[in-house]
C-alpha cells in the first residue's frame, strides 16, 4: 500500500457493526455497504493489505455491543491483522458505553485491543469506569485504546493535554484523536499537543521524522 510506504506506519480502518435491531435513542444513520462490518468488507480490506481494522460505530450509526462481538468473531475468521474494538460513544443506541461484561466477551472473541472513551469525553463516563477497563483488558493480556471521539478533537490544546494526561495515568496503553477538524483530521497543532503530553517533545519530534519516504 502506498499510504504504508509514505508514511512508514501501520494502516487500518474503521467498520461499523450496525445492529439492525438496535433500540435507538436519536434517529439512525444509514450508511454505505463499504462502511459497514460484513464477511466481504473484512475480506476486501484482508486483500488490500490493512494492518488492523477497528470495529466501532460513528454517531447514529446504531451500532451495539452484540454486534461487535459478532463482528470480531467474523474478522477472525476473515481478517489477518489486529482487532481492535469497541465504543468511543454511544453511537446513538441505548446502552451502556464502558461495559464489563462486553469487555470481557469481546477479547474472549478475539479482540487484541479494547475501544473505550477517553475519560473527559461522553458524558457520565468516569475515571473508575476506564480504571476497571484497562484492569479487566490487562488481565486478559489484551490492550486498551482510549477514543476522543465527541469533536472535542477540535477543542482547545489545555484541554487536549488534560484528557492525554488523565488516561495515561488510568493505564490506557494507545490513545486516539478522531476526525472532526480540518478536512476529515484533528487540528494538527491538538495532535502535537496530545503527543507532546504523552511521550514529550523528543520522541514526538522523533515520531514525525522517522519516515525516509515521504
Amino acid at each position: 500500500m502506498d499510504l504504508k510506504k509514505y508514511t512508514g506506519r501501520p494502516i487500518g480502518l474503521n467498520l461499523e457493526p450496525v445492529d439492525l435491531e438496535a433500540e435507538m435513542a436519536e434517529e439512525k444513520l444509514e450508511i454505505a455497504e463499504g462502511r459497514k462490518a460484513t464477511k466481504e468488507t473484512l475480506e476486501k480490506a484482508n486483500k488490500l493489505g490493512f494492518d488492523f481494522v477497528c470495529l466501532t460505530g460513528n454517531p447514529g450509526t446504531g451500532v451495539t455491543n452484540t454486534q461487535i462481538i459478532e463482528a470480531i468473531k467474523m474478522a477472525k475468521a476473515n481478517f489477518n491483522g489486529l482487532i481492535i474494538a469497541g465504543k468511543m460513544h454511544g453511537a446513538g443506541v441505548s446502552e451502556k458505553v464502558v461495559d464489563l461484561d462486553s469487555i470481557s466477551k469481546f477479547i474472549e472473541a478475539g479482540a487484541d485491543i479494547i475501544m473505550v472513551p477517553a475519560v473527559g469525553t461522553v458524558w457520565g463516563v468516569g475515571e473508575e469506569d476506564v480504571r476497571e477497563a484497562v484492569r479487566l483488558a490487562h488481565q486478559k493480556n489484551a490492550l486498551v485504546m482510549s477514543a476522543i471521539g465527541t469533536s472535542q478533537e477540535g477543542s482547545d490544546e489545555e484541554t487536549i493535554r488534560d484528557i492525554a494526561i488523565r488516561n495515561k495515568i488510568l493505564g490506557v496503553d494507545i490513545q486516539h484523536i478522531g476526525d472532526a477538524g480540518y478536512a476529515g483530521v484533528a487540528p494538527v497543532e491538538n495532535i502535537f499537543a496530545l503527543s507532546k503530553a504523552i511521550r514529550g517533545r523528543r520522541h514526538t519530534i522523533s515520531m514525525i521524522s522517522r519516515s525516509i519516504n515521504r
